[in-house]
């Protein structure tokens, strides 16, 4: 399955490329993608959707702390 998100206050083009390489990294995640441009994720996962959100926001929160993910 593969969704998109809304990113807000993603600062620089440098801190999402080290989000799109860690949300990569999530077990489950079987594809990501981060737009910095038009501040947006997409990932593709067929695991529980919910769980892996919850990972991605962890992540989120390490490397860009101002950074949201908007459900």
């Amino acid at each position: 399955m593969k969704k998109f998100y809304q990113l807000e206050n993603l600062d620089c083009a440098n801190c999402a490329a080290k989000l799109e390489t860690a949300i990569k990294a999530i077990e489950g995640i079987e594809n990501a993608s981060v737009n910095f441009m038009a501040q947006r994720l997409m990932v593709e996962t067929s695991a529980d959707i919910e769980k892996i959100l919850a990972e991605i926001e962890k992540v989120i929160a390490k490397i860009e702390p101002d950074c949201e993910l908007v459900r």
